[in-house]
């Protein structure tokens, strides 16, 4: 049985063509995770639009929804879960409150801090939208069975973490 081809395939060729001097071999890998990005951008947008939101919102929401219950936490480690600066942050806490997702009280422990927390409204949202997207995810994954995508988890895994300490 001959091998699907894809438009990296094509792309290599055409690179091996015109430069046989270099080693394209990293197209192979790279293009297609490049590619992959761009399709898992788009169903990540197409998921968070049907709910109503951008996708720095989600990533403000979610970072709540995963500290748990009382699914608050104060806006520095908002800032550490989402990577912004802290003006971009106070503006988007801001923004989430005005729409009702997120509201702010004082920090009990702090009295100069606050604590920003869902709303009902946010973690309904929230909720929606996260389903919505593992939908999404399961069907871009739908080609590989459990094993592959075990192993390509794996794979990547070994390929980010040093980007990630």
């Amino acid at each position: 049985m001959t091998e699907a081809q894809d438009e990296v395939d094509r792309l290599v060729a055409a690179w091996r063509a015109e430069r046989p001097d270099l080693d394209v071999e990293p197209l192979q890998v790279l293009s297609r995770i490049s590619r992959l990005a761009k399709h898992l951008d788009r169903a990540r947008r197409a998921a968070f639009a049907e709910h109503g939101l951008e996708p720095w919102e989600f990533d403000v929401l979610t970072a709540l929804r995963r500290a748990g219950q009382p699914y608050e936490l104060s806006p520095g480690a908002l800032l550490r879960a989402t990577l912004v600066t802290s003006g971009t942050m106070t503006n988007r806490i801001d923004r989430l409150a005005q729409a009702g997702l997120v509201r702010r009280r004082p920090d009990p422990e702090d009295r100069r801090g606050v604590l920003v927390s869902l709303t009902d409204a946010g973690l309904a949202r929230v909720d929606a939208a996260f389903t919505d997207l593992i939908r999404r995810e399961h069907t871009l994954l739908s080609s590989l069975e459990a094993d592959q995508q075990h192993a390509l988890a794996g794979l990547l895994r070994t390929m980010l973490a040093p980007f990630d300490t």
